[in-house]
């Protein structure tokens, strides 16, 4: 049965609107725009809209601090303008959350990305988009790859510059960019360039840049499988090494949409690792040793994953409150009284835990864990050639033992 609840009309409308301002909406956002009470909107949004004399309402940035006042106004007719498709970067799904599916309703207009697409002569399900309004530059290093073309939303012409010296510092130089300014209004202006000549002081929001990647030789290509070189992590030993990352990745088996636990996180190379294997995904890691956890940071914004949240503490203390994780990796630390005991009380039914060990101690632990919850037992050992005098011999790295289990 329907009730009057389901009926009723949304109080809240959010409508995405393009640089051509009034002119460019659809009679269902003028009809709305019309009968508004009150328009909530950026500086920019709220001056394409001046005409219609309207009460306002300047959103704060980030936008979500506007929040609580856009709420507070429900019983009345509001409208939320964004840029072009409000669910693509835009403000769209924060309200969203925050509103029964009676409450709103949307008319998105052509995102930048299709704009930017249709400029470019991109094939726009092939390109990656990317927000970077609020984010580091360097979120943009995973996706720099031979041939890889990039749409990206940036804050300002400032920003444009900063992607240009990080692209010719990163070994993509060569890159072609397009610089998209106000697209499909009256000050459209369309220009190229390369990442290394890059010389345009004029840049104007609102703006997007393709980037057609170019890698030239000596570039650093991050794969697209987990087993990072070691290299690209800076650390002080506390590193799990490549090839037993790569084993250890493979049994967390990231899926997406999953948070992971990386107690002892070291330099951070596993939580890392998680996060790149999907956007999705999100990370905590615990390090009781200040300057590694500063390194640990330093490796996630380096590698494109700012978001891993870091904190400074000793598990199982620092475990005290976190959300329920879907995987746990404990990299050290297993034997501290009370550790084990705390992540299985946390992990749900179906979570997967995976703990690696080098000391006899922990072997010790382990194998006790093995027996009472089973699970599976590995000894990973790696040798590398190295020179033994005038020729050449096997020299062994320490083995791992890895205990894993879905409880």
């Amino acid at each position: 049965m329907i009730t009057s609840d389901d009926t009723a009309q949304p109080w809240l409308s959010i409508v995405g609107i393009g640089e051509d301002g009034l002119d460019g909406l659809s009679a269902r956002a003028t009809a709305l725009l019309d009968s508004a009470e009150l328009i909530v909107g950026g500086d920019r949004h709220l001056a394409l809209v001046a005409a219609l004399n309207k009460s306002t309402l300047p959103w704060r940035v980030p936008f979500a601090a506007s929040l609580p006042e856009v709420l507070a106004q429900r019983g009345r007719r509001v409208v939320v303008l964004c840029s072009g498709d409000p669910f693509w970067h835009g403000a769209g799904s924060v309200l969203a959350d925050h509103l029964a599916p009676r409450e709103w309703t949307a008319v998105p207009a052509p995102s930048t990305f299709a704009w930017a697409a249709a400029r470019l002569g991109w094939r726009l399900e092939d390109a990656v988009t990317l927000g970077l309004h609020a984010r580091p530059i360097a979120t943009l290093r995973p996706h720099l790859r031979p041939e890889a073309r990039l749409i990206v939303l940036v804050r300002d012409g400032a920003a444009v510059g900063e992607i240009a010296g990080y692209l010719a510092a990163n070994g993509f130089g060569a890159s072609e960019l397009t610089v998209l300014e106000a697209l499909g209004g009256p000050r459209e202006r369309v220009r190229r360039t390369t990442a290394s000549i890059f010389a345009f002081a004029d840049v104007t929001a609102p703006v997007a840049l393709g980037i057609a990647a170019v890698a030239e030789p000596g570039a650093v290509i991050m794969p697209c499988v987990s087993g990072l070189p070691d290299e690209l992590f800076q650390h002080d030993g506390q590193l799990t090494k490549r090839e037993i990352r790569a084993v250890t990745l493979s049994t967390l088996a990231p899926r997406g949409h999953e948070l992971l636990w990386d107690i002892g996180a070291g330099a951070g190379s596993i939580g890392i690792e998680w996060l790149l294997a999907a956007r999705s995904n999100r990370a905590i890691g615990v390090e009781t040793h200040p300057g590694r956890l500063a390194t640990a940071r330093t490796n996630a914004e380096a590698l494109g994953v700012p978001q891993f949240d870091l904190r400074l503490g000793a598990a199982p203390e620092a475990l005290a409150g976190l959300p329920t994780p879907d995987a746990v990796f404990i990299g050290g630390g297993a034997g501290r009284p009370g550790l084990m005991d705390a992540v299985w009380q946390a992990l749900p039914a179906g979570g997967r835990l995976v703990v690696n060990a080098v000391t006899l101690e922990t072997e010790a632990l382990l194998i006790d864990w093995h027996h009472r919850h089973g699970g599976e037992l590995l000894r990973l050992g790696v040798e590398r050639a190295s020179p033994v005098g005038g020729l050449t011999g096997w020299r062994a790295a320490m083995p791992v033992v890895q205990w894993s289990v879905r409880k």
